[in-house]
């Protein structure tokens, strides 16, 4: 009896294709989506890898909506992340470092025809590198269209509507309700915990990276919170977590298919 295995369509993740499906891939999937994350402490309940995988599968949902009209490309699983250093387990790229991954990914890419490429960002912290290497992109590749995005901003009238902290952000209320609905079994509920939930209870230059209308102070997340917390996870439940991601993954498909006929 024969064992073969065929395959009736092509996968939407390149790491799953041959080469030779690669190499068609480009016409009916002009579209690269790379899901970029970070190697970093999530609180006291969290994995190391939350933004990765809030990342990936927010990647796989705009794939499936897209009926196979991009692909998913490599993923950056480490990224810039030397203010969560003073927590065990985090492991950061330089700003250096993580944009020449970037422009080599694209490069790579870019050599096999693929000229849009989009990174959705789980990690704040890449933010700003990617910022760059846009910009770059536009003179050592100015045929290319080069987009990215984070991805809890793109749900933040959601975000709004739920019960937030004062302080919130990493590790709090959207972040665990994202990995509540994606995946449960990572998140150990009996140990959520909240942090620094409030602006009284940071130092005074804690207070003043937190505040708007001054000059930006970058500070380490030792000194913002005792446990990497920033709001109060307790609160979370899968249903927003749900919201957020459906939120989010509905205006990267609608970008997406814009962009497609563009």
């Amino acid at each position: 009896m024969s064992t073969e295995h065929h395959r009736t369509e092509l996968p939407w993740r390149l790491a799953e294709m041959t080469t030779q499906e690669a190499a068609t891939a480009v016409d009916r999937a002009p579209i690269v989506v790379i899901p970029a994350g970070a190697f970093e402490q999530h609180g006291p309940a969290m994995p190391l890898a939350t933004d990765t995988i809030r990342a990936e599968h927010v990647a796989e949902r705009v794939a499936q909506t897209l009926a196979g009209r991009v692909v998913i490309g490599p993923p950056l699983p480490v990224g810039v992340s030397p203010h969560h250093l003073a927590f065990a387990g985090t492991v950061t790229l330089t700003t250096i470092t993580f944009a020449a991954v970037v422009r080599e990914y694209v490069d790579s890419l870019y050599r096999h025809g693929w000229r849009k490429i989009l990174v959705l960002t789980g990690h704040g912290g890449n933010n700003a590198t990617l910022t760059t290497v846009a910009q770059d992109l536009l003179t050592t590749h100015p045929d290319l269209q080069f987009a990215w995005t984070p991805l809890t901003a793109l749900a933040s009238d959601v975000v709004a509507d739920m019960a937030v902290s004062e302080v919130h952000g990493h590790s709090g209320e959207a972040e665990t309700a994202q990995l509540l609905h994606l995946a449960p079994h990572l998140v150990h509920t009996d140990r959520l915990a909240a942090g620094t939930t409030s602006t009284t209870g940071l130092t005074p230059l804690a207070r003043l990276s937190r505040t708007s209308g001054h000059p930006t102070l970058t500070v380490r997340y030792d000194h913002l919170t005792a446990n990497g917390v920033l709001g109060d996870p307790r609160h979370a439940t899968a249903r927003d977590g749900q919201a957020i991601v459906d939120t989010a993954v509905a205006r990267v498909a609608a970008f997406v298919t814009q962009w497609l006929d563009a």
